[in-house]
């Protein structure tokens, strides 16, 4: 692959912010994670809908990374994403960002003309009969027509990110930015093989691709830990990174290319099978959180008591009335029981302690309530209901918010990943 493209670290971290006012503290979680040997670049990500949610636009997230990194000084390299973008929506984040995840879910399983589909399977008998992969115990067996079903699943999928890519680099100069390929958000998990088309196709596409989100085996919903077979899950990874290596010498992709694990917020059970698997491939990966951050924000204005006690239940009063409503665009990664949700009167007269022992992912505490934790982590839009009100309380009570934004971070996430418990 001839393209320019701009390099992404071997440990790559995205941070997502819902309301700008966390990035100093997001950073400071690299920092102590680099001081330990642990080398994460940091990725802010914020993505159009969230924006939309919210009121603000790509350029504020511009503006937040670069304010920490000089208040912080940060001497190393950091991004800042347009996450899930489409053709439709990318424009306005061209300027700003320079890492572009290109989320294509919705075009899998539209099928592609027939003569696309044979084209690729005649491009590609190197994908046909037995496919032996450094590090799968066992042979892929390859038929012609899993091929040819294969292809007809995901190859309108990548020639759209195609056009997404050229229209960025067409602005912006391939050279300038990260290029992401997302296939998360969609029914089915890709199976290892299925993945190696994929890339196959992503090269004869011409997308210089740096990390690609595949959608794993088992539940990865917002803001709580993974729900699956963890065996499983463990050879699907270990595999996946052998089919990217593979791939990268096969297919002359960029040899920076690696595993993206979205929602990979507070996954807690995963971390030590991906951190044996990435020490074994000497492999990078890049884990992609985002509402993680909005949840320690209301956990620190809980934390504080008084006015911040107040919001943080006034935030939950709304969200328990909109259940519906604000669960629908989330319902393929969330899984609440509406039965283990608290009313809002039940938690109106709840203590500090009590808000926060529901609210913080610590599953050893009785009083954790996933159901509550993932029913706030899509109801941020109550919080920019607030406006100034919010902000200001998060300005007011930055300190006890900072601690809990770092220390998540760093704690729950960073030191698991790359250091072990």
């Amino acid at each position: 692959m001839k393209k320019s493209f701009l390099p992404l670290g071997k440990f790559s971290f995205g941070m997502g912010d819902r309301f700008g006012h966390q990035g100093k503290a997001q950073l400071q979680a690299c920092v102590m994670a680099a001081e330990l040997g642990a080398d994460f670049i940091p990725v802010w990500n914020k993505s159009h809908r969230e924006h939309t949610f919210v009121g603000t636009e790509p350029s504020s997230l511009r503006s937040e990374a670069d304010d920490a990194v000089r208040a912080i000084g940060w001497k190393k390299p950091y991004h800042v994403d347009a996450d899930h973008i489409r053709l439709e929506t990318v424009d306005r984040f061209i300027t700003p960002s320079d890492f572009f995840t290109l989320d294509v879910a919705d075009s899998i399983g539209m099928p592609a003309g027939p003569d696309i589909v044979m084209a690729f399977v005649e491009r590609h008998p190197e994908l046909v009969g037995t496919v032996t992969i450094p590090h799968i115990d066992r042979p892929f067996e390859i038929s012609a027509a899993e091929v040819e079903r294969v292809a007809n699943k995901f190859l309108l999928a990548v020639q759209e990110a195609g056009r997404i890519y050229r229209h960025v680099a067409g602005i912006k100069g391939g050279e300038n930015f990260v290029t992401e390929v997302s296939m998360d958000e969609t029914d089915s998990p890709q199976t290892p093989p299925e993945l190696l088309i994929i890339l196959a196709a992503i090269a004869d596409e011409g997308i210089p691709i740096q990390t690609i989100a595949p959608k794993f085996t088992g539940r990865f919903n917002k803001g709580v830990d993974y729900v699956g077979d963890l065996v499983q899950f463990e050879q699907e990874f270990n595999e996946d990174l052998a089919v990217i290596a593979f791939a990268i010498n096969q297919y002359g992709l960029p040899p920076s290319l690696k595993l993206s694990v979205h929602s990979g917020s507070d996954k807690f059970s995963i971390y030590e099978p991906m951190r044996r698997a990435l020490i074994k491939f000497d492999a990078g990966v890049h884990i992609k959180t985002a509402g993680t951050t909005w949840l320690e924000e209301l956990i620190g204005l809980a934390e504080a008591g008084g006015d911040g006690l107040e919001i943080a239940k006034e935030i939950y009063a709304y969200s328990i009335g909109h259940v519906d409503e604000f669960c629908a665009p989330y319902a393929s990664v969330i899984d609440i029981d509406k039965t283990r949700l608290p009313s809002a009167e039940e938690v109106n007269v709840w203590t500090s302690d009590q808000f926060v022992s529901a609210l913080r992912h610590d599953p050893k505490n009785q009083q954790f309530n996933a159901s509550l934790r993932q029913l706030l982590h899509v109801s941020f839009k109550v919080a920019a209901k607030f406006g100034d009100r919010y902000l200001n309380a998060l300005k007011k009570h930055e300190a006890i918010i900072a601690k809990n934004v770092t220390g998540n971070l760093f704690e729950r996430h960073m030191r698991p990943l790359l250091l072990g418990k």
